[in-house]
């Protein structure tokens, strides 16, 4: 913050045009619990897990409800897309109660309940945090386009899924080339933005000054990045109801974690190094929110058409619009067909194409009303009632012509 903060200030014409051009939420931390305890303790007296839970026990990063299993599930049910969207998934109202609980089959391997942590599958349910009703409700108020949690520990980007899913339910895909960086590994479901994480992780690691040396292994056990910094979170930690699934199957933002360093309290020594080797990443990460497609939804008279629904040709998950009828989304280089649809409006497609240069290509939508939402009023002002049919040549009764002159 500061150094944004500075560098508007000093005129650098990269920064002004960050700042000035880019909507930026900055949280020092979600679990100020845990760092007070690591802080404590310091860099010498620390350890990987200290900090990592907050005072009440609880692991934030994924205490989030686990919405990539009810998604999987109602595919196999062959309920999606016309049943159960594909996108912005309700949160489960049992979530939202107060004495609500989080069950995930997914632990962290090896172990036992220790406290109110579980280590091994299947964990007894654990409470919702007010941290992480905290960061829901902020996720649902600010239409997020692209965010990253910054982690210590490790020295590498994730990106969704990191939920792996069961081999039972993973869907035949069509065969495809081989990727020398990925594993065939059938537990791995890509996420249908697959390919522009990988763009956004590779942007952050590559710009990263050590993060793709990788060639003295990981940071704790082997390399697990294919010497490129980056890897598929179900891959290398696979867990359930985790922020980044939640932000990308509740909400437009694509969402991914960010492993700074090997160690997760550096000395106050070592923190004008970690700040070199991050801070042209960070740049170029935030950069990157501004690539894709971006524009306006709204009716034939100007008026913007809030939670209108953007379809990719080719990727399966959709977007809504914000409040005011805009919208953002992130693509990688290449000609798109989108399509804009409302409630009671007539869908509207057309072709965008994405460049390599950083700025969004604007594809703004006017949608017209369809006959079925005038239909719908007419009924609804009749008491949803059936409209008596007029037979032609009779005259009109008093009421009647005063019933079709209150529809008209």
């Amino acid at each position: 913050m500061q150094f944004l903060c500075k560098e508007y200030q000093d005129g650098n014409p990269r920064v002004r045009s960050l700042v000035t051009e880019t909507r930026i939420h900055l949280v020092p931390s979600l679990n100020p619990d845990g760092y007070e305890l690591a802080r404590e303790a310091g860099s010498e007296l620390g350890n990987w897990a200290l900090g990592h839970w907050t005072e009440e026990g609880y692991d934030l990063f994924e205490n989030f409800p686990d919405l990539a299993s009810a998604l999987w599930a109602a595919e196999e049910r062959r309920l999606v897309p016309h049943k159960f969207p594909n996108h912005h998934i309700p949160i489960p109202e049992h979530y939202l109660a107060e004495d609500a609980t989080v069950s995930h089959g997914t632990g962290h391997g090896g172990g036992a309940v220790m406290g109110r942590w579980c280590l091994t599958p299947p964990c007894p349910p654990r409470q919702v945090a007010a941290e992480t009703r905290a960061v829901m409700a902020w996720m649902d108020k600010n239409p997020f386009v692209l965010g990253a949690n910054l982690q210590g520990g490790e020295k590498l980007v994730s990106y969704p899924f990191d939920t792996a899913r069961p081999v039972s339910e993973v869907p035949a895909a069509a065969p495809r080339p081989p990727d020398d960086y990925e594993d065939d590994n059938p537990e791995l479901q890509e996420t249908p933005d697959h390919a522009i994480f990988r763009w956004l992780a590779i942007s952050y690691a590559s710009a990263h000054l050590t993060m793709t040396e990788t060639f003295r292994g990981g940071c704790h056990t082997q390399d697990m990045t294919n010497a490129m910094g980056i890897v598929q979170g179900a891959k290398w930690h696979p867990r359930a109801g985790s922020m980044n699934d939640f932000s990308y199957l509740h909400t437009n933002c694509l969402e991914l974690s960010i492993y700074l360093g090997c160690d997760k309290f550096p000395h106050e020594s070592e923190l004008q190094q970690e700040w070199e080797n991050n801070k042209e990443s960070l740049l170029t990460f935030m950069e990157q929110v501004h690539r894709g497609i971006k524009g306006l939804v709204t009716d034939q008279q100007g008026e913007p058409i809030a939670n209108a629904t953007i379809v990719v040709g080719g990727i399966n998950h959709n977007i809504k619009t914000a409040s005011g009828g805009d919208y953002w989304r992130i693509l990688n280089p290449g000609e798109y067909r989108v399509l804009a649809r409302a409630e009671g409006y007539n869908p509207s497609v057309k072709t965008c194409s994405v460049f390599y240069d950083i700025g969004a290509t604007q594809c703004n939508f006017v949608l017209s009303r369809s006959n079925w939402k005038r239909i719908r009023e007419i009924m609804a002002m009749n008491g949803n009632r059936p409209i008596r049919r007029i037979t032609p040549g009779r005259p009109m009764t008093p009421r009647e012509r005063m019933r079709l002159r209150m529809r008209l």
